[in-house]
Protein backbone atom coordinates (compact mmCIF):
# COMPACT_ATOMS: atom_id res chain seq x y z
CA UNK A 1 0.00 0.00 0.00
CA UNK A 2 2.88 2.26 1.18
CA UNK A 3 4.60 1.40 -2.72
CA UNK A 4 1.36 2.47 -4.58
CA UNK A 5 0.57 5.48 -2.28
CA UNK A 6 4.71 6.33 -3.01
CA UNK A 7 4.40 5.94 -6.56
CA UNK A 8 1.28 7.99 -7.18
CA UNK A 9 2.77 11.26 -5.53
CA UNK A 10 5.73 10.44 -7.83
CA UNK A 11 4.18 10.57 -10.74
CA UNK A 12 1.76 13.57 -9.84
CA UNK A 13 5.43 15.02 -8.77
CA UNK A 14 6.91 14.07 -12.06
CA UNK A 15 3.75 15.51 -14.39
CA UNK A 16 3.77 18.85 -12.88
CA UNK A 17 7.29 19.32 -13.43
CA UNK A 18 6.99 17.84 -16.90
CA UNK A 19 3.62 20.31 -17.62
CA UNK A 20 5.58 23.78 -15.86
CA UNK A 21 8.77 22.95 -18.08
CA UNK A 22 6.57 22.80 -21.03
CA UNK A 23 4.61 25.38 -20.51
CA UNK A 24 7.76 27.10 -20.50
CA UNK A 25 9.54 26.26 -23.52
CA UNK A 26 5.85 27.10 -24.77
CA UNK A 27 6.43 30.48 -23.77
CA UNK A 28 10.38 31.03 -24.62
CA UNK A 29 11.30 33.54 -27.18
CA UNK A 30 14.29 35.17 -28.50
CA UNK A 31 15.89 38.12 -26.80
CA UNK A 32 13.48 40.98 -26.52
CA UNK A 33 10.95 39.04 -28.02
CA UNK A 34 7.42 37.92 -26.45
CA UNK A 35 7.24 35.00 -28.15
CA UNK A 36 4.19 31.98 -27.39
CA UNK A 37 3.13 28.23 -28.46
CA UNK A 38 0.62 29.82 -30.83
CA UNK A 39 3.66 31.47 -33.15
CA UNK A 40 4.25 28.31 -34.97
CA UNK A 41 0.60 28.13 -36.11
CA UNK A 42 0.34 32.15 -37.10
CA UNK A 43 3.70 31.31 -38.74
CA UNK A 44 1.97 28.44 -41.11
CA UNK A 45 -0.90 30.54 -41.75
CA UNK A 46 0.61 33.51 -42.63
CA UNK A 47 2.83 31.39 -44.90
CA UNK A 48 -0.20 29.71 -46.31
CA UNK A 49 -1.77 33.47 -47.17
CA UNK A 50 1.48 35.26 -48.38
CA UNK A 51 1.93 32.10 -51.40
CA UNK A 52 -1.69 31.75 -52.51
CA UNK A 53 -1.79 36.07 -52.59
CA UNK A 54 2.11 35.61 -54.93
CA UNK A 55 0.16 32.69 -57.09
CA UNK A 56 -3.21 34.54 -57.27
CA UNK A 57 -1.56 37.60 -58.23
CA UNK A 58 1.36 36.75 -60.32
CA UNK A 59 -1.41 34.65 -62.26
CA UNK A 60 -3.35 38.36 -63.02
CA UNK A 61 -6.50 37.02 -61.07
CA UNK A 62 -8.28 40.13 -59.62
CA UNK A 63 -10.87 38.35 -57.87
CA UNK A 64 -8.82 35.71 -55.96
CA UNK A 65 -6.24 38.74 -55.54
CA UNK A 66 -9.04 40.51 -53.70
CA UNK A 67 -10.24 38.02 -51.91
CA UNK A 68 -6.87 37.02 -50.63
CA UNK A 69 -6.12 40.57 -49.74
CA UNK A 70 -9.32 40.45 -47.31
CA UNK A 71 -8.13 37.53 -45.54
CA UNK A 72 -4.70 38.72 -45.12
CA UNK A 73 -6.11 42.44 -43.39
CA UNK A 74 -7.74 41.10 -40.33
CA UNK A 75 -4.56 38.29 -39.45
CA UNK A 76 -2.56 41.50 -40.14
CA UNK A 77 -4.53 43.48 -37.82
CA UNK A 78 -4.19 40.85 -35.31
CA UNK A 79 -0.55 40.67 -35.53
CA UNK A 80 -0.49 44.17 -35.26
CA UNK A 81 -2.70 45.18 -32.43
CA UNK A 82 -0.26 42.31 -30.16
CA UNK A 83 -3.15 41.04 -28.40
CA UNK A 84 -4.22 38.01 -30.05
CA UNK A 85 -0.45 36.62 -30.61
CA UNK A 86 2.17 37.73 -28.68
CA UNK A 87 5.05 38.66 -31.35
CA UNK A 88 8.29 40.65 -31.19
CA UNK A 89 7.41 44.55 -31.22
CA UNK A 90 9.02 45.30 -34.65
CA UNK A 91 6.89 42.64 -36.38
CA UNK A 92 3.68 43.99 -34.81
CA UNK A 93 4.74 47.55 -36.39
CA UNK A 94 5.56 45.82 -40.05
CA UNK A 95 2.37 43.84 -39.57
CA UNK A 96 0.33 47.35 -39.63
CA UNK A 97 1.85 48.57 -42.44
CA UNK A 98 2.07 45.62 -44.06
CA UNK A 99 -1.86 45.83 -43.35
CA UNK A 100 -2.05 49.24 -45.04
CA UNK A 101 -0.71 48.09 -47.88
CA UNK A 102 -3.36 45.08 -48.20
CA UNK A 103 -5.75 47.08 -47.28
CA UNK A 104 -4.70 50.14 -50.07
CA UNK A 105 -4.49 47.06 -52.57
CA UNK A 106 -7.98 45.80 -51.97
CA UNK A 107 -9.27 49.50 -52.55
CA UNK A 108 -7.89 50.40 -55.52
CA UNK A 109 -8.69 46.76 -57.10
CA UNK A 110 -12.41 47.44 -55.82
CA UNK A 111 -12.31 50.71 -57.38
CA UNK A 112 -9.35 50.89 -60.27
CA UNK A 113 -10.42 54.66 -60.92
CA UNK A 114 -9.20 55.86 -57.36
CA UNK A 115 -6.20 57.47 -56.85
CA UNK A 116 -3.42 55.95 -54.76
CA UNK A 117 -2.46 56.98 -51.16
CA UNK A 118 0.74 57.78 -49.55
CA UNK A 119 1.93 55.16 -47.15
CA UNK A 120 4.99 55.28 -44.86
CA UNK A 121 7.94 53.59 -46.17
CA UNK A 122 8.72 50.16 -44.84
CA UNK A 123 11.62 49.02 -42.74
CA UNK A 124 12.65 45.98 -44.99
CA UNK A 125 14.12 45.85 -48.20
CA UNK A 126 11.58 45.32 -51.70
CA UNK A 127 13.22 42.44 -53.64
CA UNK A 128 13.19 42.57 -57.15
CA UNK A 129 10.07 41.04 -58.17
CA UNK A 130 8.35 41.08 -61.86
CA UNK A 131 5.28 43.66 -62.31
CA UNK A 132 2.22 41.77 -61.62
CA UNK A 133 0.21 41.40 -65.32
CA UNK A 134 -2.88 43.01 -66.62
CA UNK A 135 -5.21 44.61 -64.11
CA UNK A 136 -3.23 43.81 -61.49
CA UNK A 137 -0.10 46.55 -62.84
CA UNK A 138 -1.85 49.37 -60.55
CA UNK A 139 -2.06 47.58 -57.64
CA UNK A 140 1.59 45.91 -58.39
CA UNK A 141 4.15 48.08 -56.57
CA UNK A 142 1.89 47.47 -53.09
CA UNK A 143 1.66 43.89 -54.01
CA UNK A 144 5.51 43.31 -53.99
CA UNK A 145 5.58 45.97 -50.87
CA UNK A 146 3.48 43.91 -48.86
CA UNK A 147 4.73 40.33 -49.99
CA UNK A 148 7.87 41.86 -48.43
CA UNK A 149 6.64 43.00 -45.62
CA UNK A 150 4.97 39.73 -45.21
CA UNK A 151 8.30 37.75 -45.79
CA UNK A 152 9.76 40.29 -42.63
CA UNK A 153 7.00 39.61 -40.26
CA UNK A 154 7.59 35.43 -41.69
CA UNK A 155 10.94 36.52 -40.59
CA UNK A 156 10.03 37.23 -37.13
CA UNK A 157 7.77 34.72 -36.43
CA UNK A 158 10.04 31.96 -37.21
CA UNK A 159 12.73 33.56 -35.30
CA UNK A 160 16.03 31.72 -36.82
CA UNK A 161 14.73 29.79 -38.94
CA UNK A 162 15.22 30.58 -42.67
CA UNK A 163 12.32 31.85 -44.87
CA UNK A 164 11.33 29.96 -47.43
CA UNK A 165 11.09 32.14 -51.25
CA UNK A 166 8.34 33.57 -52.47
CA UNK A 167 6.28 31.44 -55.31
CA UNK A 168 6.47 33.57 -58.02
CA UNK A 169 5.29 31.37 -60.99
CA UNK A 170 6.33 32.56 -64.32
CA UNK A 171 4.18 34.95 -66.12
CA UNK A 172 1.74 34.34 -68.32
CA UNK A 173 2.41 35.48 -72.05
CA UNK A 174 0.88 38.84 -72.98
Amino acid sequence: MKGKFGRSIALVAASSLLAVGMAGIASASPDGGKGSSSTQALAAQVLQLRDDLTKVAYAGNVGATRGDLGQFSPVLADIAAGKRYTVQTDTEQLAGLAKGRADESARLLADPTAKARQLPPLPVPIPSLPDLPGPLKIVSDLVKALLAAVTGILGGLLGGLPVPPLPVPPLPAP
